[in-house]
């Protein structure tokens, strides 16, 4: 079994990044053939590499996968892919016994992993967590796009032009999230942007982050739009007095109304992308406000439950991630549980690559009352990151029952299992209920019932009382 990484390979190759940023202009500006032909070329390319150094891909794949088209290849889960781990990557040193600590140390974040790799983690949004490792090459791929497509990312290389902004990411700090890592990774790259670029946890109570943020001044938020939403309340009550001249969100699905109401309150423009874990730059917007999916590295196929395409126009149940720029760990028609839609014909912008209209996580903002009087707001995000960080639970559905109960839905777990979940999620979010100055919380248990799904199938995380 050939081994795709030496030790010495570089962390950062300065040739390929300037190699893959022309790229990324050229194709860019390239019509539809052009990007087409990259992604035949690219999808053959990681399909042969796929089948001679990865094991798992080495029984999975015919023999003939890098001439057959891609919907002929099997569909590849998660929870599969990670018990099999160490037959999946394609680096023999790679080994998910030594991956785990690693990543559950929060002094290693963005730390070269064996001297070579960025390694982070998923949320569990999907029952179970992720890690994801990427070598030089497909990070170089990711920074070209972020930062020459997106119109100028806080975690891109070129950063020059980004040498005047105060930078303000908030998020969850608390794991090794593909963002966080991405932070962390530029202020160790690039010492000079250390004093321009600072993160502030979503865990903490409103009013510290609030002070915070009034004193750092940004000038620029990365966030996620519960959080703009959260924040933009918080300008307009006179708390946060900050004035950015752009908002960035990601992560989650962006409502057109909180963008109306983050740029109204904020009088700044709002950017919004779409990635994950699996492909950190899916997706950016246009000056038109169009999604483009960057269709020369990655490939969404949109997909119904039985996995049979889906018509541009028409939503998707789930989508098919294929990852054209990362042949460490291979992602070939890997399921996503975002629904997609392809939109038919070009964009007014001029640009070749497709415009996807995505709908991923969409869950609530709480109110929750006060020990001090009126109410606190909780971010689902921040719960989500309670629960998973703290209690190791992955697979739950948290349903706000009044303004000081919360009921808890578990995934999976066996009777005797999910009691002990029950007495962690418990144990963490009364702890964290008291940091937000909450009146104390109580939980019910209803892990015996089956999660709540809306309509659509989707189902969400997080979700307010009906009304709010």
């Amino acid at each position: 079994m050939a081994d795709v990484a030496s030790a010495a390979a570089p962390m950062f190759d300065l040739l390929r990044a300037g190699a893959v940023a022309w790229d990324v202009v050229s194709a860019g500006r390239g019509d539809a053939a052009l990007l087409a032909q990259r992604q035949r070329q690219r999808l053959a390319e990681l399909v042969r590499a796929a089948q001679a150094q990865s094991r798992w891909y080495a029984r999975q794949l015919p023999a003939d996968a890098a001439r057959l088209p891609l919907t002929a290849l099997p569909v590849q889960r998660r929870g599969e892919l990670m018990r099999h781990f160490d037959d999946w990557v394609c680096d023999p040193a790679l080994r998910l016994a030594e991956l785990r600590p690693f990543v559950t140390d929060p002094n290693r974040m963005a730390e070269p992993f064996l001297g070579r790799y960025t390694v982070w983690e998923s949320s569990g949004t999907s029952g179970e967590p992720g890690y994801f490792v990427q070598d030089a090459a497909s990070m170089a791929v990711y920074d070209a796009l972020e930062s020459l497509r997106h119109g100028g990312s806080p975690w891109s290389w070129p950063v020059p032009l980004g040498l005047g902004e105060r930078i303000a990411f908030v998020g969850a700090t608390d794991g090794h999230f593909a963002t966080c890592v991405s932070v962390e990774r530029l202020r160790r790259r690039q010492p000079w942007m250390t004093a321009n670029l600072q993160a502030f946890s979503i865990l903490q109570p409103v009013p510290a982050l609030v002070r915070a943020l009034n004193a750092w001044r940004p000038s620029i938020i990365a966030t996620y739009p519960t959080a703009a939403a959260l924040l933009a309340e918080q300008a307009q009550s006179g708390a946060l007095r900050i004035a950015p001249r752009e908002v960035w969100t990601g992560g989650e699905t962006l409502e057109p109304g909180v963008r109306r109401h983050v740029q109204q309150v904020f009088g700044c423009r709002m950017r919004n992308s779409y990635g994950a874990s699996e492909f950190l730059a899916m997706g950016w917007e246009c000056d038109q406000g169009a999604m483009h999916l960057n269709s020369d590295w990655v490939i969404l196929e949109p997909v119904d439950d039985d996995y049979r395409p889906v018509a541009p126009g028409q939503r998707s149940t789930r989508v098919l991630l294929t990852n054209l720029a990362n042949k460490v760990q291979p992602l070939i028609r890997y399921e996503l549980e975002d629904q997609v839609v392809v939109q038919p014909g070009p964009c007014g912008c001029g640009s070749a690559l497709p415009v996807i209209h995505v709908e991923g996580r969409g869950d609530d903002l709480l109110r929750m009352e006060a020990r001090a009087g009126g109410t606190v707001m909780l971010l689902p995000l921040a719960l989500s990151t309670v629960l998973e960080e703290h209690a190791r639970v992955y697979d739950f559905q948290l349903r706000q029952c009044d303004g000081r109960t919360l009921a808890l839905r578990l995934g999976g777990p066996a009777a005797s299992e999910a009691k002990a979940a029950l007495q962690r999620c418990r144990q963490a979010l009364q702890h964290f209920a008291q940091a937000q100055g909450l009146v104390p919380l109580e939980l019910l248990d209803e892990t015996a019932l089956p999660m709540l799904r809306g309509r659509s199938g989707k189902l969400r995380r997080v979700l307010a009382c009906p009304g709010e």
